[in-house]
């Protein structure tokens, strides 16, 4: 089933970028390439840690394509510190590049699509919070982004292939969301076999992060998306779920890292169709104590339980796949609803479980009740109000505490069946 998966995710990437991105072997390449078609100057942001040699094979690139490399800059921390964002753009405005190279995972490529708004619209990055600001600003001041050419590091969040930039404020250790169709890099480029080199947490956060991200938009999704949708979650699921454990064991086995690759990029390609809801909104609360992929894998069992009475349909596939890879045992025909939802939350534990992932919030350490009230705080803020448009049953702020309060306390206890089922 493996090699069957393997190509019809490629198809589906193929189908979704075109010629506009260069993954697999050898495609590192492909940067000098692309630059060239964009500009003569590059401004390369990257860090020189795990990802030094990635850096400095695209530099060699963009050498040999003839492109001015200005200069190399750091990337960003973890979580994107609004920091990093603000010392990028610095460097944007001094150096003029005609195109940015953002070499990393998702954090440095969202702060180099955060600082690239800031270096043309100036300000602070606070204004930018929400969908469409950039744009709209953009269109005011009759002005554009420089093209920006993501080269990603890190099977995860797909940040080389969409809208969204998250940003973190670490005074207040929340973390905020640019959503903009001008943010999309114009290029992207992944070398999945990159990804051998990073930890075994890295590796584990990033799949719960592309599993989330395809679970969270097939949890909500429109009728009229409903069949694009469907088949990027019955070929993405089944890719992580199958070669999780083979990467994990395995760091270096390049089927495993392929196939990982390829089911995060689907998860990135389903986010540019529907959007992420409840999970995603409170793991923005979460980022001083747990990664993103994490927090939001945690928090999925939790609202398919919330949300069961409308995601019936959406249940019964998840529980067939969760099913065909043992993590479900239970005869799942007979169940509809609550009962249904309350199954496949607990296999997609069983399966968090399997791969060494916490499956209730008090098993992350340094978590309090503080994090709760900020989680209910930040899902009223009007800057994050796409998250609870996006669920399945449109929650209000002033159902934030009901709703949302239900599925913390239940996650605190790691009980699924704590959980109150909103009525359609």
């Amino acid at each position: 089933m493996g090699d069957e998966l393997i190509l019809a995710a490629q198809e589906l990437l193929k189908n979704f970028r075109g010629t506009t991105y260069a993954f697999g072997s050898g495609a590192l390449d492909q940067v000098g390439v692309y630059t060239s078609q964009l500009g003569k100057s590059a401004l390369v942001v990257g860090n020189t840690g795990k990802t030094r040699v990635v850096v400095e094979e695209v530099i060699q690139s963009l050498n040999h394509h003839g492109i001015d490399v200005i200069k190399a800059v750091p990337g960003a921390q973890p979580n994107t510190p609004a920091q990093d964002v603000y010392r990028i753009a610095d460097e944007i405005r001094d150096t003029q590049p005609d195109v940015l190279v953002a070499v990393g995972g998702g954090s440095t490529i969202d702060a180099v699509k955060a600082a690239a708004a800031l270096a043309v619209l100036g300000g602070d990055v606070e204004r930018f919070f929400g969908t469409g600001l950039v744009s709209a600003a953009l269109k005011q001041h009759t002005a554009q982004l420089p093209p920006i050419i993501a080269v990603a590091t890190a099977a995860s969040s797909g940040a080389h292939l969409t809208k969204y930039s998250n940003i973190t404020d670490t005074q207040t250790g929340q973390k905020k969301l640019i959503v903009d169709q001008a943010l999309v890099p114009v290029r992207a480029v992944f070398d999945y076999g990159v990804t051998a080199s990073v930890s075994r947490d890295v590796t584990i956060d990033g799949i719960l992060d592309g599993i989330s991200h395809l679970t969270e938009v097939f949890i909500g999704v429109n009728e009229d998306q409903y069949p694009l949708v469907e088949r990027l979650i019955t070929v993405g699921l089944p890719l992580l779920l199958e070669f999780a454990p083979q990467v994990i064991m395995h760091p270096n086995d390049s089927e495993g890292r392929t196939a990982v690759g390829l089911g995060t990029d689907l998860g990135g390609f389903a986010i540019m169709i529907g959007g992420t809801n409840g999970a995603h909104l409170n793991s923005f609360s979460l980022v001083d104590i747990a990664s993103h992929g994490r927090a939001c894998g945690l928090l999925n069992p939790y609202y398919a339980v919330l949300f069961a009475e409308a995601v019936e349909p959406q249940l019964r596939l998840l529980g067939i796949i969760y099913s065909m890879y043992g993590f479900i045992r239970q005869e799942l025909d007979a169940l509809s609803g609550r009962e249904l939802a309350l199954a496949v939350g607990a296999g997609m534990q069983e399966f968090m479980r399997s791969i060494g992932a916490p499956t209730a919030l008090n098993q992350l350490p340094n978590y309090t009740r503080e994090h709760r009230k900020r989680a209910l705080m930040a899902a009223q803020d009007p800057q994050l109000e796409m998250k609870l448009q996006n669920m399945p049953i449109p929650i209000t702020a002033e159902m934030v505490n009901g709703a949302v309060g239900s599925v913390l306390q239940a996650a605190e206890a790691g009980r699924l069946d704590l959980v109150e089922t909103l009525q359609v």
